[in-house]
């Protein structure tokens, strides 16, 4: 069964997100954590844990998504699972930088939950 690692800190995104994965794939399974050090935390102590899709939030409290991306990158089992930064903060630094230490894409968390499974159609395909 194919992984997807949510790393989101908003509880209503995580929900919605839950909602638009497993209508647009329901043989894949959802881990979720609220912020990048959880994230790293979970990785490092799980090490049978390899997500096929990463989706990482930017603004988290205890660790941001740059940081825990940067984290994500030195995890040698992790090296092929897409990486994807997925937020409301999407400022062409910001989206460079990330970009730069390794993210695949940049997603613009979408507004509604038609156009978040839009995304993830695209995405996890």
């Amino acid at each position: 069964m194919r992984q997807c690692f949510l790393i989101d800190d908003d509880e209503d995104d995580q929900e919605l997100f839950a909602m638009a994965l497993k209508s647009v794939d329901n043989h894949i399974q959802l881990i979720t954590a609220s912020n990048g050090a959880e994230a790293i935390s979970l990785l490092n102590s799980n090490t049978d844990l390899k997500p096929d899709f990463i989706f990482i939030d930017v603004n988290m409290p205890k660790m941001n998504g740059v940081e825990c991306l940067k984290g994500i990158m030195t995890i040698d089992r992790l090296k092929t699972s897409t990486k994807f930064m997925f937020s409301t903060s999407a400022g062409p630094s910001v989206v460079n930088e990330c970009k730069l230490i390794g993210a695949d894409d940049f997603i613009v968390k979408p507004g509604s939950l038609s156009q978040l499974k839009q995304t993830l159609e695209k995405a996890i395909k």
